[in-house]
Formats: C-alpha cells, structure tokens, sequence
C-alpha cells in the first residue's frame, strides 16, 4: 500500500540552544527575514520550510507550514537568522494525521515579511492545476525545482520536482501564484517498495513527489476558526 514520506531534518544543535534559550533575547536582536520556502527549526529539533507568510483576518502575522513539522505549542526559530530568537509558536497542528499543516502565529517585532525568496514570489493564491501543468516548489534542502503534474493520489497532487527532507511545507507555485504546499515524495510504490530518491534538482530520475493544493488548506484553516482563519499571503 502507498505510504507517505514525511520529509524532515534535525535541527543544528546551535539551533536548539537558541530556542532554549530564547527567552532572554535581548530586544535588541536583529529581525528574520522569512517568506516562502524560508527555513524554520522548532525546539522538536526538526527543520522544515515555510509555505507562506501574511495575516489573518485578525491582523497576526501568521505562516503555514506542514502539519508533520511540529505539535501544536512547539515554538520555531529561522534557520537563517537564530540570533533573531524565537519567531512564533505553533498555533494549530494537525500533526500529520489529516491534510497535514500546521498554522503559526508569529512575532512581527521580529519578522521582516517578503513576497520573494530567491527565485520564488507569492503574489497571490490560485487553484491546483491538472495533469499535465507543469509546477514549481522551493524549500530550504532542495532550493527550487519544477515538474510535470500526473495526477491526484489519496487527496494529493502528484508531481516530478525534487523533494528532499527538510523541504515539507515549502510553497509549490505556478508563476507566482501559490497553488500548494509541498509535502514530501511518494514512497513504497509497488510490490517490492520500489523508492528512488532524489539526488538533485537537475536529475528528473526519481520517485514522485506531492503537495495538497493550497485551497484545501486554507478551507481547512477558515472553518476551523482561530489563528489563520482569513489568511491572505502579504
């Protein structure tokens, strides 16, 4: 039967005495840069990407990232700027067991928020599309890759870009329009648990990966009401 790869990474042992520590951060500590695909460590000591960053209908700055990244409660810090200390808490996990995401409720005293990392722009939310289109993802592993979608497995769209651990929550955009968020590769496909990882983002050789569209997602998210519930990406 399919299983899921849930893709994750252990954080830094510096990153970890960060987010112990954090609480005596002088306020004086510089601010993180974060949008999607930004890297974010949690004090479960796992390492996973931003799908995107904005507010709610509420005003929080709040972002969103996979639900198998961190429990409800866990707090988070940027993988790229520690020093920054603690960004935010985990306001709402699902932990993996439904549409896996997870809403965090951010500190904008700290944050710079930006519609662009590297090559990736999130100017807005668009349907998933069909088999056949072509989307891209970007996380804090891989940087970003595109690839064919073939079609929809247990709720997910099924793809070709690259997905490495470390990369779950990370924004799959068309343009730059946010369609999904990434959430691993497929793995024990066939009777013998066939599995190819990838290697890199030019080598198209490897087992799929998948995102659920973001739509879904943030469906999920205004129904349940709370943190998030109105988000729109800044």
């Amino acid at each position: 039967m399919t299983t899921k790869f849930r893709s994750m990474a252990l954080a830094t042992a510096a990153i970890a005495s960060v987010i112990v520590g954090a609480a005596g951060t002088a306020s004086a500590a510089p601010t993180a840069v974060l949008g999607g695909s930004s890297g974010i460590a949690f004090d479960n000591d796992s390492v996973c990407s931003l799908t995107a960053i904005g507010h709610d209908g509420a005003g929080r700055l709040v972002g969103i990232t996979a639900g198998h990244c961190a429990p409800t409660g866990a707090r988070l810090v940027s993988e790229r700027t520690p020093q920054a200390g603690v960004l935010g808490t985990v306001a709402y996990s699902d932990d993996g067991k439904g549409l896996d995401y997870a809403v965090l409720e951010l500190d904008p005293a700290k944050i710079t928020p930006v519609r662009t990392v590297g090559p990736t722009t999130i100017a807005g939310v668009a349907d998933a599309p069909g088999p056949g289109a072509t989307v891209c993802s970007s996380g804090r592993t891989t940087g970003t890759d595109c690839g064919v979608v073939w079609g929809e497995l247990e709720g997910t769209s099924i793809n070709q870009y690259c997905s490495k651990p470390g990369d779950s929550g990370g924004p799959v955009v068309v343009g730059d329009r946010l369609v999904g968020m990434n959430q691993g590769r497929l793995t024990g496909l066939g009777p013998i648990g066939f599995d190819v990882p990838c290697t890199n983002a030019a080598n198209p050789v490897h087992s799929p990966a998948f995102f659920q569209p973001i739509v879904v997602i943030l469906a999920a998210i205004n129904a349940q009401g709370g943190v998030g519930a109105g988000f729109q990406p800044i």
